[in-house]
Order: structure tokens, then C-alpha cells, then sequence
């Protein structure tokens, strides 16, 4: 895509996903020289991380940088919340690396899959620690989607998304 098309992609403000952070804002386009070559940066600031992200835009498709989802998007990926599936009998350490890479797809389905998968009811058996850092860390992206997306804080769109697993 060209460089021109991303700058009109992605504005000032608007909020986006970059699969390994989450959620971010576009605070500011940027050309930076290197060498003799000029570079058109995105800023992306991901506050609740206190970092400032400088991407090329020429990778920034390559990147897997993309807009917020759209709300039929985040609803779906809610409904894999009440989806019951079979436990997998799979050594836990093959598991967690499928589990990392889901959350760093930056995909809404399959961070709500995370979340299914390793959801424990208060009645159910405790988690492992390395569970409960998987957990956490699909459930901190996926709300911070949902919140953007749905324009609500975060801990109401952590009880959104609880009511769907409780549900289940």
C-alpha cells in the first residue's frame, strides 16, 4: 500500500492496534532522515504502557498495524466467550506458546479463545501461575479493545465481558 494511502489510513487521534502492544493512539506523523534516505514515521502512544512507538509507515501493513474493529467484529469475538470446547490434553508449555500467539496475533477471535480456554469459574480449580500471566495478558488486550471500540471505561467493559463468561 502506498505510503500516501497509509498517512489517509490512519489520523491523528484515532485509535489502531498493533498486535504485540494492543491498543494505541495515532499522536503524530513524523519524517526522519536516515542517511540520505527520508522516512515518513506513525507515532503511536499506548498509554497504559507509557511507550511512544515510531513505525515506518511503509511497514506499518507488514507490521500488522490495523484500525479498531468494528463492534459486529468485537460481538463476535464475545460470542467465542460462550462457546464451549473440549479440553485438550497437549503438554501446558506447547499450549502457552499457542496462547502467546494468539494474543500477539492482535485478532479479537482468537484473544477471546485465550480467554475461554483459561477461564476459571470461582468454583473451578486454581490456576498455575504461568496461567493466570496468560490469562491476565489476553484479558487486559481484548478489554482494552472492547473499551475503544464500544467508547466505555475499562473496568465497565471488563464486566461485559465477564457477564459473557459467566454466561457460558
Amino acid at each position: 500500500m502506498p505510503t500516501q494511502m497509509m498517512t489517509k489510513l490512519f489520523n491523528e487521534g484515532d485509535y489502531v492496534v498493533y498486535p504485540a502492544h494492543g491498543v494505541g493512539r495515532i499522536v503524530g506523523h513524523e519524517t526522519q532522515s536516515i542517511g540520505d534516505m527520508e522516512v515518513q514515521l506513525l507515532v503511536v502512544s499506548f498509554e497504559k504502557d507509557r511507550m511512544i512507538l515510531r513505525l515506518p509507515l511503509s511497514k506499518a501493513k507488514n507490521a500488522g498495524l490495523r484500525p479498531l474493529s468494528t463492534s459486529e467484529d468485537m460481538t463476535k469475538a464475545l460470542e467465542m466467550l460462550t462457546i464451549r470446547t473440549k479440553s485438550r490434553r497437549t503438554m501446558w508449555s506447547r499450549r502457552a506458546q499457542e496462547y502467546e500467539a494468539k494474543i500477539n496475533s492482535g485478532d479479537p477471535k482468537s484473544i477471546a479463545e485465550v480467554i475461554r480456554d483459561l477461564y476459571r469459574a470461582t468454583t473451578q480449580s486454581d490456576q498455575s501461575y504461568s496461567e493466570r500471566q496468560i490469562y491476565q495478558a489476553a484479558l487486559e488486550r481484548f478489554v482494552r479493545e472492547l473499551a475503544a471500540v464500544e467508547k466505555i471505561d475499562e473496568s465497565s467493559a471488563t464486566e461485559k465481558l465477564e457477564g459473557f463468561l459467566k454466561a457460558a
